[in-house]
């Protein structure tokens, strides 16, 4: 008997989500099925629309349902939990990328969109820290919700009638940062502040360090380096983005 539910449920299942590929269960009426495919698909494409509102209004009534439907049939999602949807949407799209829709972008601009919506839900604690440590001996500490990021594309320009069709010569470099007003906030980085802060997430080592591994990265003598780079630690410590140092053990 609980083999013969399970069998049923499954079929029920993979029918609802793809019902192009696989037949409808025995014993149920054709009207209830397409009901359960309306209301289970339309759960779906609702909240990825109010997740992804730019990504959505860009594709517009014609691309838009297929792409949601392709992910709805075809993404094995790992998660029970709606909040995590947005970042399975996301994985989709980065595993199947863009180019098939001739749209290059839209991996990124999801990713983009799916980052507010992440750190606003986000429980991360930030680790315990001396918010007065030496940050040029000491190991400076990114704040958990402080996240630099780095697009091909210009992502936060894409809207509909606005779509781009060639990669920047230069990246799109961003940090997202919710602040102490449980907003997120985007602001513009220069390639220095980035790739400090990229170091900060990668590592854990002291600040001298950190300026270092940055100045063999750009070619130049680190002495040269050393007090743009720790004053650039100061301004994010007092921005909240570096929240101090690793407490010593």
């Amino acid at each position: 008997m609980a083999d013969s539910l399970h069998a049923q449920l499954l079929s029920l299942a993979h029918h609802v989500r793809d019902p192009q590929r696989f037949a409808p269960p025995p014993g149920i009426e054709a009207r209830r099925l397409a009901v359960y495919r309306q209301l289970f698909f339309g759960n779906v494409e609702g909240l990825l629309a109010g997740g992804f509102p730019v990504l959505r209004a860009s594709l517009g009534d014609t691309q838009w349902p297929g792409l949601v439907r392709a992910f709805y049939a075809g993404h094995p999602c790992r998660t029970p939990l709606f909040t995590e949807l947005a970042g399975e949407f996301v994985a989709f799209l980065e595993a199947v990328g863009g180019d098939g829709l001739g749209l290059p972008w839209l991996a990124e601009l999801a990713h983009y969109e799916w980052v507010e919506s992440a750190l606003l839900l986000s429980d991360l604690q930030e680790p315990e820290h001396d918010p007065a440590g030496d940050l040029r001996d000491g190991v400076p500490l990114l704040s958990a919700l402080a996240w630099p990021l780095a697009y091909a594309w210009p992502v936060s320009e894409i809207a509909p009638g606005c779509l781009p069709t060639h990669e920047l010569e230069q990246p799109t470099l961003l940090l997202a940062r919710r602040g102490a007003d449980q907003q997120v906030h985007f602001s513009r980085l220069a390639p220095l502040a980035h790739a400090l802060l990229a170091s900060l997430q990668a590592r854990e080592c002291s600040g001298l360090q950190h300026v270092q591994l940055l100045a063999e990265a750009i070619g130049v003598d680190v002495e040269t380096l050393l007090p743009q780079g720790l004053a650039l630690l100061e301004s994010l410590r007092k921005q909240g983005v570096v929240i101090g140092t690793r407490l010593q053990r």
